[in-house]
């Protein structure tokens, strides 16, 4: 170490050298190389500060010509490559990002949180050095999550075995779905076991080529949404067959009774339990509506025998039923009844899925600001992966 030099910002700055055999490294890969020039003078960089006065590292930077690289900056011991924060400032920079608000990260560290994306991606790679993440893989759970406006998407891959997010990429479609399984590999493809996601060709197309040995199951919860929807599509109907008789005071009471209709049965408040038997006394194909949507969910609550009874009952019920959104569901459901017969018999289902993916939504907020998808990726396998980030000076944790 050098001298250290407060400067008319206040502002520390400590000239540091890397030691001789740190030294003519190539700043990628870190070989011994000759060097090349002495660069464009000294650099300098930030990090953590000492009690409320910033710190800055500075050295030389001079440039190496790596056989594999060309010609490179060269190493140093305290950064990664390219990063204009020193390690220990990017691990707490990341730490904070998993725990704390935007707001917080950047008052405490003092930089605009736009700077916070790129240091995740640095962070995640370099945990992740060494490490496979995809290793161990047997039972996995696909879904996609809106992260942004404009239809944009991320296919998220779960481990089931150690609920943790192993997989992320932007996009909803066969081919970002495909580089998972190239990333996987056929040998590690064939020993998935089972999967977990809902009825989209894009998915289901896929995991047939990739995993043959694969069961595959239907997601509950997509499935129960399936029956919310048709549910919803019948109490639509009669609110504007109310409207149009003129029945203003059945129209408004219809439409209160939305959230009545939709929730669990199990979870109705006092009031919403009257807006049912309201329900149940005037129109009584909407009550039905409503008992079939929550026969479905009593599906996936049952063993396995008692299931398939209720389902066997539940098909005839809705292909007999008068109201065409109901027979559509039935229609649904019949083209994936093996899918969701492995759901019932295995007892798999994306709900660990549909957890992470709140947290992702929860993160996306908070991350707000980021532009890239990437950036959101890094924050979201920090959090929620197997590498996740720890304090300066301490071990990170990893979850197996």
């Amino acid at each position: 170490m050098g001298e250290t030099e407060l400067t008319d910002e206040r502002e520390l700055v400590v000239a540091v050298r890397p030691h001789r055999r740190q030294r003519g490294r190539c700043g990628v890969c870190g070989r011994r190389s000759p060097g090349y020039d002495a660069g464009d003078g000294r650099r300098r960089w930030r990090a953590l500060d000492l009690g409320s006065t910033p710190t800055h590292l500075e050295a030389e930077a001079p440039r190496v010509a790596c056989k594999a690289h060309g010609v490179v900056v060269a190493q140093v011991p305290w950064a990664d490559q390219g990063a204009r924060f020193t390690r220990s400032f990017d691990d707490q920079v990341a730490w904070l990002a998993v725990e704390c608000s935007q707001t917080a990260v950047s008052e405490l560290m003092r930089i605009a949180w736009r700077s916070v994306g790129s240091v995740l991606t640095r962070v995640s790679r370099r945990l992740e050095q060494g490490q496979d993440r995809l290793a161990g893989l047997h039972r996995i759970g696909i879904d996609e999550i809106s992260w942004r406006r404009g239809q944009r998407y991320l296919i998220v891959v779960v481990d089931h075995d150690s609920d943790r997010l192993v997989w992320a990429a932007p996009g909803r479609d066969e081919a970002t779905l495909e580089r998972f399984f190239e990333q996987l590999g056929e040998g590690r493809c064939r020993q998935i076991t089972y999967v977990s996601a809902d009825a989209a060709s894009w998915i289901s197309n896929v995991v047939r080529r990739r995993c043959p040995n694969a069961v595959r199951c239907l997601d509950a919860y997509h499935t129960v949404a399936w029956a919310t929807e048709a549910l919803d599509e019948v109490r639509r109907a009669v609110w504007n067959e109310a409207r149009r008789g003129n029945r203003r005071g059945q129209a408004v009471a219809l439409k209160g009774a939305r959230w009545a209709l939709w929730k669990n049965g199990d979870n109705l408040s006092p009031s919403q339990r009257g807006k049912l038997a309201w329900v149940q006394r005037v129109n009584k194909p909407l009550y039905q509506a409503y008992l079939i949507k929550e026969h479905m969910r009593l599906l996936f609550q049952l063993p396995f025998d008692d299931a398939i009874d209720l389902l066997i009952e539940w098909l005839q019920w809705a292909f007999d039923s008068p109201l065409e959104p109901i027979v559509r569901l039935a229609c649904q459901i019949a083209d994936h009844l093996d899918e969701l017969l492995n759901t019932l018999r295995h007892n798999l289902s994306n709900a660990r899925v549909e957890g992470l993916n709140t947290r992702i939504r929860l993160i996306a907020r908070r991350a707000f600001g980021f532009h890239s998808a990437e950036a959101l990726i890094a924050l979201a396998m920090l959090a929620l992966g197997a590498f996740q980030p720890s304090l300066p000076g301490r071990q990170a944790a990893a979850i197996g």
